[in-house]
């Protein structure tokens, strides 16, 4: 397991330290770097990630690399943790967020999914949970609604009202078009166990990688620097499970941890600030649950990938 340390967030929780202390985790210092990729990061900067990611020790083929990020913030990260895959392989994303915008700048974590729709190796991207407001007036704020026409991609809101939309998109395994509204298949209606059966039943590829974001979570399970959904921790290990015991995974990494930035760009103080609920509104106790969920993912990843 690997423990990317960006943001301070992660190394001082109870199950990850255990884990760095008996060696069943790997600690990769990128405090220096992490300011200058929160958020967004310019290109130069993404490609000093990368290239320090390819100095990890390597985990044996067969088993999954699981990497632990930090902060949504870094979400951007992923389509790295994705480079290295040589075969078909279906990115199933589970965030509140559908990170799918086209004109954010640079390499931004509101963006990313683009990103990663440009690998050759993905061929099918998954997007499970979000509640946001990007999916009200989607193409004003530049939504990749072609993603979703052509089937490339795929969404399920946890649950979210009707979308209104200029043009034709048509129908998809999330959503249903009539007239200029995207009536969405909202997960919150489903039975849990039988639409994730479905789901991985459809799936084009053996091989899977699963990217969380923690802000899927409704806050009795989180607390992060975003908004949260409303998909239960209970949810989450769930499909896991089944995708873990249907499909052969890959690698999965897992962001949405809280970390305070008191970021000294000014583009990046602003964007904060005006996109980010005001860190204020968790206490050290709401804190805790960040830990709490990461025990049961990690107790999980264990169990399933000795």
């Amino acid at each position: 397991m690997n423990i990317l340390d960006l943001d301070h967030s992660l190394t001082h929780q109870a199950p990850i330290a255990l884990r760095l202390a008996d060696g069943r985790a790997i600690r990769m210092d990128l405090l220096a770097l992490g300011p200058k990729l929160r958020l967004w990061s310019t290109e130069r900067n993404y490609q000093r990630f990368a290239k320090l990611l390819q100095e990890r020790p390597r985990r044996a083929a067969h088993r999954p690399e699981i990497f632990f990020v930090g902060s949504g913030d870094y979400h951007h990260l992923t389509p790295a943790l994705l480079a290295d895959l040589h075969e078909p392989v279906t990115l199933v994303h589970f965030d509140n967020h559908p990170d799918w915008v086209r004109f954010a700048p640079r390499r931004h974590c509101g963006s990313w999914i683009n990103r990663a729709l440009r690998l050759h190796n993905i061929k099918r991207i998954v997007t499970l949970g979000p509640c946001s407001d990007d999916l009200k007036s989607p193409q004003f704020k530049g939504a990749n609604l072609g993603a979703l026409r052509s089937g490339a991609l795929q969404l399920f809101p946890w649950r979210h009202a009707p979308t209104k939309v200029w043009g034709r998109i048509g129908d998809g395994a999330g959503h249903e078009q009539h007239e200029n509204l995207l009536y969405w298949r909202n997960l919150a209606d489903q039975d849990w166990p039988t639409f994730i059966d479905k789901l991985i039943k459809n799936l084009p590829t053996t091989g899977v990688w699963i990217s969380i974001d923690k802000d899927v979570l409704a806050s009795e399970d989180a607390a992060t620097n975003w908004d949260q959904g409303g998909m239960r921790l209970t949810h989450l290990l769930h499909a896991i499970r089944a995708l873990a015991t249907s499909k052969r995974v890959l690698g999965i990494d897992v962001c949405g941890d809280f970390a305070r930035a008191p970021h000294s760009n000014l583009l990046k103080r602003w964007e904060a600030k005006s996109d980010q609920p005001p860190p204020e509104r968790w206490s050290e106790s709401d804190l805790l649950r960040n830990s709490t969920t990461n025990k049961a993912l990690i107790s999980l990843f264990e169990e399933l990938f000795p």
